[in-house]
């Protein structure tokens, strides 16, 4: 084991974003005239915007200017549903565009890029996990958001960080046994708070699980007085020394309403616009995921999030970005368990 604080915790992560602004902030005249174009083109044609938190900040914020939605997934899902617009323009990852379609298929459903995919989604192809559902038949299946609408379609129930915990602790008072897919450290967690009888299939994020027990407590040892925010698809070590264990959303909430003025972050760090935007007095520090087994240096930005631009979000509001198709039958099966993750209370 390492024995010096500053070799668990990498440099750049000491500084907090209260100091330190994203050379991403700053804005070019070049994208100042892509802005102008994209606001033209989205106010021309009706378009609603609909962009994760993990998007690149300036996304973010021309969202934020034209009324669209900034929201974590379950909230982008009901948006896309609720928009008057007859197109919708969906920044983030393909099953983030892929929900929004199945909710809405009279609806155009444009994405900047469809290379922007998922871990999860990768690490759980539909067939493999068709196979391995079939060796518990007498089980309700749960899946994560993060999968491809043909996993969707083969589930009874599609849930995100925000309601996972409730719809599983439902399921359980009424008897169901589960299958849960594909986060295993996400499932991990619901699993240790529910007491569920949960079969979990071997599944994570690139991100979440770079985050490191040994790094973030000397990290928590340089700043005492500092709250720690962890994301539920992150190792369970990590989460054992999180006050607040939760999804984008509710880590949002958190920070907005605590009174601490410190807080150590252990999501995607483009998180970072919104809690800094809510909170201007209040300093936020990266989570660090360097130390003991670890594959880089700070892995805490989702590559395939990061693959939203301006260029190719202006492609997308003018008719020459990726549509997303999804299958007639798979829209009508994935519905079914798409529908029960909106209307849930």
């Amino acid at each position: 084991m390492k024995s010096s604080s500053i070799e668990l915790v990498p440099e750049n992560l000491l500084a907090s974003h209260k100091r330190k602004l994203y050379a991403e902030d700053k804005i070019t005249p070049e994208e100042i005239e892509l802005v102008k174009k994209i606001k033209d083109k989205v106010q021309e044609n009706n378009i609603s915007l609909i962009s994760h938190y993990y998007t690149d900040t300036k996304i973010q914020k021309i969202t934020e200017e034209l009324n669209g939605c900034v929201s974590d997934s379950l909230q982008m899902a009901k948006f896309g549903k609720e928009s008057k617009s007859n197109t919708l323009v969906v920044s983030g990852v393909k099953f983030m565009g892929e929900t929004a379609k199945i909710l809405s298929p009279e609806k155009k459903v444009y994405m900047p890029t469809l290379e922007a995919t998922c871990s999860l989604d990768l690490g759980c192809p539909a067939n493999e996990f068709k196979k391995f559902c079939e060796d518990f038949p007498d089980r309700e299946i749960v899946v994560y958001a993060n999968t491809s609408a043909e996993v969707k379609a083969i589930s009874d129930w599609v849930v995100t960080s925000s309601i996972a915990l409730d719809v599983v602790d439902y399921l359980d008072s009424e008897g169901k046994k589960i299958i849960w897919g594909p986060d295993k450290h996400l499932g991990r967690y619901i699993q240790q708070k529910t007491k569920a009888d949960m079969v979990l299939w071997d599944g994570a994020c690139v991100v979440h699980e770079e985050f490191k027990y040994e790094g973030l407590k000397s990290l928590m040892k340089l700043h005492q007085d500092a709250k720690v925010l962890v994301h539920p698809e992150s190792p369970h070590d990590v989460i054992d020394l999180a006050d607040c264990v939760g999804s984008t959303s509710q880590i949002i909430d958190y920070a907005n309403n605590s009174s601490s003025q410190k807080f150590i972050v252990a999501t995607d760090k483009g998180i970072f616009y919104q809690l800094m935007k809510n909170n201007p007095d209040k300093e936020f520090f990266e989570a660090p995921t360097a130390g003991d087994g670890a594959t880089c240096n700070s892995c805490s930005r989702c590559p395939w999030m990061g693959m939203n631009s301006l260029e190719n979000l202006l492609d997308a509001v003018s008719d020459q970005g990726d549509e997303i198709y999804v299958d007639n039958e798979i829209v009508k099966k994935a519905q079914i368990s798409l529908n029960r993750m909106v209307n849930f209370k």
